[in-house]
């Protein structure tokens, strides 16, 4: 399938603007993470505490914040998910022994922020266990009579209701009535020894600063095999050069991105370097797709100089490029917009990633041929020795073959 036939834009013609702007943007991200000292890691990285914690209203960040300052030293994070009730809060941790007196200092806070009854048991946060210790002997004091298995089936009910069909919060406790063995005796008492809270500690992570400073040290050997791993591969399938242009056009792409997460004040977390080892290889086939129409016209013998021919390339490959990188950016889009706080940061990798990816392959990789066949002419190969540039080179060789 063609959207686009017979092209003939003059993509190269245009590569100064693009190649300005790449510089641009790349500068901008430079420096944008020398002045702030680096990337801003997650807690995957740097080590820390996040707490997600959902509220039956929608809660004050700045409350939030403001008691947790006073408790907790460090920077201190408080994110509403949007379009939730829900808070993330992450701390910072200096050692191994801080990670649970932080979560409790941040539970402490959330009750002191939004109140609790000390004589009743929090019925947002309380697991079976607590539930069927809480609940066994005033359900015999008043006169209900229901075995141990009976009554952990019952709140294994209740807990089915309260955390898969409500989210983890009720409105009242009238909704529980509809659960299998439910009675208005044991709910009574439920009422009586629980009271529903105004906040639920959905999940915790927690990663030690020494685990955070070993993933950090994989995630970037990992981006730096996949970078040489493809410059190799590039390199014996073509040239040396072909493989020099696409593993520069990924570095390019990976710095933009990575300069933009500074310039937006994103994290880079796990999720991050996965979406970008995903754009490292994306861009790279993307950059071979045209690199191989490059050298299938030097086979044939096309004439013309390679600056006409690359710029042939491209054009016969432009609809492939938009069909599958159009496509891609447009799922990635929809993930950005509506796939939640979670997943932000993966989802805006990728529609940067996409972005740059697209047209690095285009105006960075393909205008390095050109620059390497211009230099090698200027040291005098063709005219003294009566050879052909390192790229026409490739395909002469493969034709022999």
């Amino acid at each position: 399938m063609q959207i686009f036939k017979d092209t003939n834009f003059d993509f190269l013609g245009k590569k100064v603007p693009f190649i300005g702007l790449s510089l641009l943007l790349t500068l901008a991200g430079l420096v944008s993470l020398v002045m702030k000292g680096g990337p801003r890691y997650g807690i995957d990285f740097k080590g820390g505490t996040q707490i997600y914690v959902k509220f039956a209203d929608k809660p004050s960040e700045d409350q939030v914040r403001t008691a947790l300052s006073k408790r907790i030293p460090g920077a201190i994070s408080v994110v509403a998910v949007q379009g939730t009730n829900e808070l993330i809060i992450q701390t910072e941790i200096q050692n191994e022994r801080e990670l649970q007196s932080t979560r409790q200092s941040i539970e402490e806070v959330l009750i002191s922020v939004f109140g609790s009854t000390p004589d009743k048991l929090d019925f947002a946060g309380a697991g079976a266990g607590r539930l069927f210790d809480r609940l066994n002997l005033p359900l015999q004091k008043a006169g209900v009579f229901i075995s141990d298995e009976d009554l952990r089936k019952l709140i294994g009910g209740v807990l089915s209701v309260r955390d898969k069909q409500k989210g983890g919060m009720l409105a009242s406790f009238d909704e529980l009535s509809g659960v299998p063995g439910m009675t208005p005796q044991i709910l009574s008492v439920l009422k009586q020894e629980a009271y529903l809270g105004k906040y639920v500690v959905r999940n915790t992570e927690v990663v030690g600063p020494k685990v955070g400073s070993e993933l950090r040290t994989q995630a970037l050997l990992a981006t730096l095999y996949a970078l040489g791993g493809m410059l190799i591969y590039v390199g014996l399938r073509f040239e040396f050069v072909y493989g020099f242009a696409a593993v520069i056009a990924v570095f390019h792409d990976t710095i933009i991105t990575i300069g933009l997460f500074s310039l937006f004040d994103k994290e880079i977390s796990l999720t991050v370097i996965a979406a970008l080892l995903t754009l490292v290889g994306y861009s790279m086939n993307d950059t071979i797709v045209v690199f191989d129409r490059i050298r299938e016209n030097l086979q044939r013998g096309r004439k013309g100089d390679l600056t006409a021919l690359v710029n042939r390339s491209i054009n016969e490959t432009l609809s492939r490029t938009i069909m599958t990188s159009g496509l891609t950016f447009l799922t990635a889009v929809a993930l950005w917009l509506f796939g939640g706080q979670v997943l932000n940061g993966f989802s805006f990798a990728l529609v940067v990633g996409i972005l740059v990816g697209t047209y690095s392959s285009i105006f960075v990789a393909s205008p390095i041929l050109i620059f390497w066949q211009d230099f090698s002419k200027k040291r005098g190969g063709d005219q003294k020795t009566g050879g052909s540039s390192p790229v026409v080179t490739t395909a002469k060789k493969l034709a022999a073959k």
